[in-house]
């Protein structure tokens, strides 16, 4: 699904044009939102303007539900239909994240391993050839992450979307060519996702379509999302175009077929803001009941790297430096840390006809995705210029982690520690390393420099926990501030295994 173009930053295409028919829809957002939702909007339809695009519609989802929604041009135009929530794109690539989460899913059911060799669930893959005598042979996990050692395949992938069973059949008894030995290299692989898909019917014992669709999609309410294009009323469907020789030409529908594991799914906004929700709704990790199809620890897994890492430049807001992030395909998802976002978990699409993209931001319970009826015209630079809208505005505020128990006591120790001058107030809670590591006389001499370069502090603040055993506080000091970070052991119960401390720069 042209994911060489997709894990582009920008995917900006061609010169303006003329701007077809716009609307934007009520917006649901709170106030300090709806001021940047302006902004955000004339983004997309920018993007819809120089992209030569018929009709685009974007969503913003927060906290479980659809908060913004825009619409732009029109989804045909025979007709000149403006989009609507309902209308109905095939969103290509964004496919393979259902895809991802059916196999995790039937692990879940202990109907498959991971680690299992391909050929265990595809008995066709038995006879392949491998390149060198020393190749490891496919597993599930290599399909789920792109690193089979299968040729990079956009666009000859899109175009096998209606293959046969029978035909598919065929072609996995033939074999196939390896661009590079598996489990050495990352390589985008449409077929390998096809193959997942026959995995995923042979093992449950039903199509991969229905599958996904009874047991993913219908349980999350989203009714009129599917594989089967043609079963969907002609009226609510957005038709692709392609624009070529100034002028836009129709691309014909593509029927479902044993490709449309890697990029067939036909959704539109309002079922995939159910879908998004249900992602999200994964972070961050708690008690309490399972609610989805899947469990949530189940949908994190969607998000693990599992292969190599690459480097792709973020452009920038308004000509801000651009971030260098570090990315890795996961499952069925590309998973970066952002330099202003923090982890986000992205997917493009590109499609004869079609373009989408989708970023999710698990720290912020924020999720943004756009759908476009042209050929290849992933909006992920709107999507992303977005999500950067509202980090400017201040609107991503960050999951806290919870203070536990066991670090809120250390927390209390070292400021007891630190007032007395000296470990014995938390004698107790030291893990066995602490001492060994540092006397408790250097610590007393380091505690009598501290208090002279900064004086008496106020260690009553807040911690901020990074993790259950860990956190980084504070200090308000008479002459200054003292930062600070406690690391705990992993005993039981947890002693403190370290314990810093420094005057805060005032830069």
């Amino acid at each position: 699904m042209s994911i060489s173009r997709l894990l582009l930053a920008t995917l900006m295409f061609g010169a303006s044009a003329t701007a077809v028919a716009q609307e934007r829809s009520p917006s649901a957002l709170p106030a300090a939102v709806e001021q940047v939702s302006p902004s955000i909007d004339s983004r997309f339809r920018r993007f819809q303007e120089e992209a030569h695009v018929p009709g685009l519609v974007w969503g913003i989802v927060k906290d479980g539900r659809l908060v913004h929604s825009g619409f732009s041009g029109v989804q045909d135009l025979e007709t000149q239909r403006r989009p609507t929530a309902d209308t109905l794109f095939r969103i290509a690539s964004m496919s393979k994240a259902f895809t991802a989460l059916a196999i995790l899913k039937l692990r879940d059911e202990g109907r498959l391993s991971l680690d299992a060799l391909a050929e265990t669930y595809v008995p066709e893959m038995r006879g392949w050839r491998y390149p060198t005598t020393d190749s490891p042979r496919i597993r599930v996990r290599d399909l789920l992450s792109h690193v089979g050692g299968l040729v990079t395949d956009d666009p000859w992938g899109d175009r096998q979307t209606p293959m046969s069973e029978e035909d598919f059949t065929l072609m996995l008894s033939r074999g196939a060519p390896f661009s590079r030995v598996p489990q050495t290299q990352y390589e985008y692989s449409n077929f390998g996702y096809a193959v997942l898909g026959r995995i995923v019917t042979n093992v449950s014992g039903r199509p991969f379509k229905d599958y996904i669709e009874q047991e993913i999609m219908r349980p999350l309410g989203m009714e009129s999302t599917g594989y089967d294009i043609f079963a969907a009323p002609q009226e609510r469907r957005a038709l692709g175009y392609r624009w070529e020789n100034e002028a836009f030409a129709r691309e014909p529908g593509m029927a479902h077929g044993a490709f449309g594991a890697m990029g067939g799914v036909q959704t539109s906004l309002s079922d995939y803001a159910r879908w998004v929700a249900f992602l999200l709704s994964a972070w961050p990790a708690r008690d309490g009941p399972e609610q989805g199809p899947v469990r949530r620890s189940t949908v994190r897994e969607l998000a693990q790297g599992l292969n190599f890492l690459a480097f792709r430049p973020r452009p920038g807001l308004d000509g801000a430096e651009p971030c260098r992030t570090a990315i890795a395909y996961a499952m069925g998802l590309i998973v970066a840390r952002d330099c202003d976002l923090g982890t986000t978990l992205a997917h493009g699409g590109g499609f004869p006809g079609y373009g989408s993209y989708v970023v999710l931001m698990p720290d912020h319970g924020v999720g943004i995705f756009a759908f476009a009826n042209r050929t290849y015209a992933a909006p992920s630079a709107p999507v992303f210029e977005a999500a950067l809208e509202l980090e400017r505005a201040g609107l991503l505020e960050p999951r806290s982690v919870p203070v536990s128990e066991a670090l809120a006591g250390a927390y209390r120790a070292a400021g007891e520690m630190y007032r007395a001058g000296s470990l014995e107030p938390g004698r107790d809670l030291l893990a066995m390393n602490f001492l060994m590591d540092r006397s408790a006389d250097n610590w007393a001499r380091e505690f009598a420099r501290l208090k002279t370069e900064a004086g008496a502090c106020r260690t009553d603040g807040p911690i901020t926990a990074t993790g259950a055993l860990s956190g980084r506080f504070l200090w308000t000091c008479d002459r200054g501030r003292l930062e600070g970070q406690l690391l705990l052991a992993p005993t039981e119960p947890a002693g403190i295994q370290a314990l810093r401390l420094s005057v805060a720069s005032d830069r």
